[in-house]
């Protein structure tokens, strides 16, 4: 008897979008769309009728934005949401909004060359909808729910970093982890699965929730307490020596385990440059980038943590973490943050200042 089909629903405004996916995930022998909508009213009603598995939605659609579906839906009704979003400066605002308010991910919408465009995404498109189907839907955290208290940090040398990885729920599991942080908490290095265009508007916004600053990583600069710095869309980011400094480097080399940035790839420099002065972190994500990196870490006499199941997305990136001996404990995310601080303040008893 073969396993059920995971029910898919497209909500675009856009005949063509609408038929490439119908294409593309009716092509995938574990997937079927049960439903098309032109529009958030008319899905409203498909929902009731096929109770999909997975809706992937347009942002800009006529007669109800898809923001404001998106909150009602992970409001009344919580459900794995795949945002398709368009590649612009607006459309990456719109989108970290909409994973806010509970979207699990996002395609992005070529531009030009639509068909070709969409069908060159079409495996990426299959895969997140799989971890769309197995992931745990999240409602958005409340607007008037207090802020996270800030976490402690302990007075250590400057050499300590954080070192964090992430994928697939992976942008609101990094603000639970940055938000708690005080402004003179070690430096930061992210590397989060995300396409180029993306990560500079993902910055601006974790910058003006935390207390400490966040940037887009630049080529070069130093590494600095107090800031955390997200690998670009497309560049891999790296930790260098230069004297007696930190420097992040960004590489435009091959995509590893299909990735660019790839989490392996700063965990590996992070082992190669920082050793047991780095804390790494692997969070929620589909997929194994990040375990054999992390393995890398541990070796070299780093701390490591994966996010424990209950509170990822996505349980795949930290389970390999977990499952090849990466990780040395698994941590909830809202302990994330004073766990990593108190494994800073362990590694750096004898270096107090």
């Amino acid at each position: 008897m073969n396993a059920r089909k995971i029910k898919v629903l497209c909500v675009d405004d856009s005949a063509l979008i609408r038929d490439l996916l119908t294409e593309i995930i009716n092509t995938q022998a574990d997937m079927e769309v049960v439903a098309v909508a032109p529009d958030p009213l008319v899905a409203r009603d498909l929902i009731k009728k096929h109770n999909p598995d997975v809706i992937t939605l347009d942002v800009e659609m006529p007669r109800m934005d898809g923001l404001d579906f998106l909150e009602r839906l992970m409001r009344l009704r919580p459900m794995p949401v795949l945002m398709v979003s368009s590649l612009t400066q607006s459309g990456s605002e719109i989108t970290l909004k909409a994973l806010e308010l509970g979207a699990l991910d996002f395609v992005a919408k070529p531009s030009l060359g639509i068909r070709n465009g969409m069908m060159e995404y079409a495996q990426e498109i299959a895969e997140k909808l799989r971890a769309a189907a197995r992931s745990r839907p999240r409602q958005a955290r409340h607007k008037n729910t207090p802020p996270k208290q800030t976490v402690k940090a302990p007075m250590v040398s400057s050499e300590k970093l954080l070192i964090i990885g992430a994928s697939t729920g992976g942008t609101e599991a990094i603000r639970a982890v940055l938000e708690p942080l005080p402004a003179n908490a070690p430096a930061v290095l992210i590397t989060q699965h995300m396409p180029g265009g993306f990560t500079r508007s993902f910055a601006e916004r974790l910058d003006r929730l935390c207390k400490i600053t966040v940037k887009e990583a630049s080529d070069g600069e130093r590494v600095l307490p107090g800031h955390a710095y997200i690998a670009p869309g497309d560049q891999h980011l790296k930790l260098v020596r230069s004297g007696a400094n930190y420097v992040a480097r960004l590489d435009n080399g091959p995509p590893v385990n299909r990735h660019r940035p790839s989490v392996d790839v700063l965990f590996h420099s992070a082992a190669e440059q920082a050793g047991k002065n780095a804390i790494g972190v692997i969070l929620t994500g589909m997929g194994r980038d990040g375990a054999q990196g992390l393995a890398e870490m541990r070796q070299s006499g780093a701390a490591t943590l994966a996010q424990n199941e209950e509170t990822c997305v996505v349980y795949g990136m930290p389970r390999e973490a977990l499952a090849n001996g990466a990780a040395a404990e698994a941590v909830a995310l809202d302990d994330i943050p004073g766990r990593m601080m108190s494994l800073v303040a362990a590694s750096g008893h004898a270096q107090r200042v």
